[in-house]
């Protein structure tokens, strides 16, 4: 009996210390030690509270601090109405709790639910339409209750918690919502600002501020609850990983806006490795949350912010070590968002008081380092000027000076231009000479080979003549004298006829006697023998001319339809005195159509190349048998001809194969060709839209294959 009074005796005291009592005169109330909170590792039913409420242990702090917790965590508190008025509420001022329930103990002693909230649901689920999670406590006058609350979150789980009439409390709410109202206009007017000023000078610096400020102002709105009321009210599960993706974001945005502003890769190098660590675990902490295991990302999240603030204010100490003046406002900015942080953490774990100021000094700070960044990014802007100026400045200077020196070194060079002016003068002069000597040397040249084909033409056209003409020649000689014995022969039967002494027997006989004197049948023979080699002889000397006409084609000057064919066999004619008894020729013209062409320039390259085929077999046999030389020609394609030459001569070495239609180029003696048939062949096929193909193998021979537009394109 004694022991159970001494236990009466220690709960009763501990029960009243735990009394939250309301008068008329109360405002608002924010509970200190009335709380009594208990941790559990498992998830636990109302009735099982009722059966713990013994393990409930007294809160020292008036805005509880209950770190992170895998499970619900309970509190519980007595509310006795000593007031006029049944209408109180409770404001939870903690918007990002996963989910919160409020019980109220009834007469039978059972919990009765008054409210359930949390970001599980929709935001308009919520009686009240505020961010804060708020309860109506119905409690008469003069009526003492006992309340339970139920909190869950994946995150760390802080409770501001106050009670007291309607009125008071949304007038509490109001000065909150203007303060955060503030708040989002500073960041709006930052973002907006530093944003132009981004597209103004094209300095990634602000567009990192940008993203620095927007994401910060997500998060602090996310944390306050401002982002599920009014941004995404009907995405529940957006909300519950939200605040910690915007927060890792602002950070990242920080390391790059710190990498760049602080020119890191110039005055810290060392550093960066750091940040970059630092940048996988923010976005291994989004990956995690994007994943499901939001309260792991939310751990990594706020490792790596503390490391990453005390990290940027040793970089920035670096940075000003290297007399980079930026980094000032950079230091004042991260020292007092550190200062900030520090006093809300403070508040959360009770040792500076929750009020005003308290609950909202890391937006506080945030909105004096926004300020000293932006301070910090004009600084860098002024700084980068003056050194533009300074720059301009001496550049100017320089321009000055080299614009001194080009008035003088104008001056020598005109003198020198004067002089090389003079020089090229005489040079030009001397070389014009030059040009005209050369023009009349090149035309002397091209003069030479015409007369040189023009020589070998004439001794080819002598030669062929003169054989057919020799023939009739040395006919006229056996030709008058058996004339003259026909004539004799005449004469004697004349006077035999018209000797009237003679029988006609006598006559007859003495007639046959003088024909077989004479052998007339011999002579009739002989001059059938001799007028067939005169007439032979004239028809051969008839065709050569045939052949010289269309082989120098008088209208050559002119397009016109051309018998290739005709062409070939005429320069053949002309070139036969060329071909030695030993050379074989094989022809064979193809059914071509007329070709329209400057015809006698292009016998004049038929000339060219089997002159050349000639002279490599005459080098090659010599007096032997066995050179041969081919001709062909026949349709290429629908729109061309070719003619093909073939020897097998001495062929033309690799070695100048490309040479053989560059002018003067030739592999003849002195005396034997100037070099120039083959230039003037390739010029001519070339002219004619045409093309000359070689293949050539030394000591075997070469063919000539000359493909000729069918029409001409002009």
């Amino acid at each position: 009996m004694e022991w159970r009074f001494f236990l009466l005796l220690l709960i009763v005291p501990i029960h009243l210390f735990g009394q939250i009592t309301v008068k008329d005169d109360s405002h608002v109330i924010i509970p200190d030690s009335s709380l009594r909170i208990l941790t559990v590792d498992e998830e636990i039913s109302s009735k099982d509270v009722i059966l713990k409420r013994n393990e409930f242990i007294q809160s020292k702090d008036s805005n509880p601090n209950l770190g992170l917790s895998k499970f619900s965590v309970w509190l519980s508190f007595d509310l006795e109405n000593k007031s006029h008025s049944s209408d109180y509420i409770l404001d939870v001022a903690y918007p990002i709790l996963d989910d919160i329930e409020l019980y109220e103990v009834d007469s039978l002693g059972q919990l009765i639910t008054k409210g359930h909230y949390g970001i599980f649901q929709k935001f308009d689920k919520r009686y009240y339409k505020h961010a804060n999670y708020i309860f109506d406590l119905d409690i008469a006058p003069n009526q003492k209750k006992q309340y339970y609350l139920r909190v869950k979150s994946s995150e760390q789980i802080i409770l501001p918690i106050a009670i007291g009439k309607p009125k008071s409390i949304w007038e509490k709410l109001t000065k909150e919502n203007i303060f955060i109202g503030g708040y989002l206009g500073v960041v709006l007017i930052m973002s907006i600002y530093n944003l132009l000023l981004f597209l103004s000078v094209k300095d990634r610096s602000y567009l990192y501020y940008v993203l620095y400020v927007i994401f910060l102002g997500l998060t602090q709105l996310g944390i306050v609850g401002f982002n599920f009321q009014f941004l995404w009210p009907n995405s529940p599960h957006w909300e519950a990983v939200s605040v910690i993706i915007f927060a890792c974001s602002s950070s990242i945005a920080v390391l790059f806006f710190s990498d760049h502003f602080l020119k890191l890769k110039d005055n810290v190098p060392f550093i960066r490795p750091v940040l970059l660590a630092l940048f996988f675990l923010f976005l291994s902490s989004i990956l995690l949350t994007v994943f499901g295991y939001t309260q792991t990302g939310f751990q990594v999240m706020q490792g790596a912010t503390s490391i990453q603030t005390v990290v940027l204010i040793i970089t920035s100490l670096f940075a000003l070590r290297r007399n980079y003046r930026p980094a000032r406002y950079f230091f004042a900015a991260w020292s007092i968002l550190l200062v900030g942080a520090l006093i809300f953490l403070l508040k959360d774990y009770g040792i500076l008081p929750y009020n005003l100021f308290t609950s909202n000094s890391f937006r506080l700070a945030s909105i004096v380092e926004m300020a000293l960044l932006s301070f910090a990014l004009a600084s860098r802007i002024n700084i980068m000027k003056r050194e533009k100026e300074l720059s301009q400045a001496r550049e100017l200077t320089i321009s000055l000076e080299n614009e001194r020196l080009i008035r003088e070194q104008n001056i020598v060079l005109e003198q020198k231009v004067e002089e090389r002016t003079k020089e090229l003068t005489e040079s030009n002069e001397s070389l014009h000479t030059a040009l005209v000597h050369l023009k009349e040397a090149q035309s002397q040249l091209v003069e030479a080979e015409k007369m040189a084909s023009l020589g070998q033409l004439t001794a080819g056209v002598a030669h062929e003549i003169n054989n057919p003409i020799n023939f009739v020649t040395s006919n006229v000689a056996p030709l008058k004298r058996d004339i003259k014995m026909i004539w004799d022969t005449l004469e004697e039967v004349e006077r035999l006829a018209f000797d009237e002494g003679l029988s006609k027997e006598e006559k007859q006989t003495r007639i046959d006697a003088y024909k077989e004197d004479i052998d007339i049948e011999y002579l009739k023979t002989e001059v059938d023998f001799l007028l067939k080699g005169m007439h032979d002889g004239a028809y051969r000397t008839a065709e050569i001319v045939k052949s010289l006409r269309i082989f120098s084609r008088v209208d050559e000057d002119a397009l016109k339809y051309a018998d290739i064919n005709e062409g070939v066999e005429s320069t053949m004619i002309i070139l036969n005195s060329l071909i030695k008894d030993g050379i074989t020729v094989e022809k064979t013209y193809g059914d071509i159509p007329k070709v329209e062409c400057y015809a006698g320039k292009l016998n004049q390259v038929f000339l060219n190349i089997l002159t050349n085929a000639i002279y490599a077999i005459d080098k090659k046999f010599g007096s032997t048998v066995g050179g041969s030389l081919r001709i062909e020609t026949g349709l290429h394609n629908d729109s061309s001809i070719f003619v093909k030459i073939s020897d097998n001569g001495t062929g033309i070495p690799k070695a100048i194969r490309d040479k053989i239609f560059e002018p003067f180029f030739t592999t003849k003696d002195v005396g034997e060709g100037t070099g120039l048939g083959m230039s003037i062949a390739y010029n001519t096929i070339a002219k004619h839209e045409g093309k000359i193909l070689v293949e050539s193998e030394e000591g075997q021979g070469t063919v000539f294959t000359l493909v000729i537009p069918i029409q001409q394109n002009i």
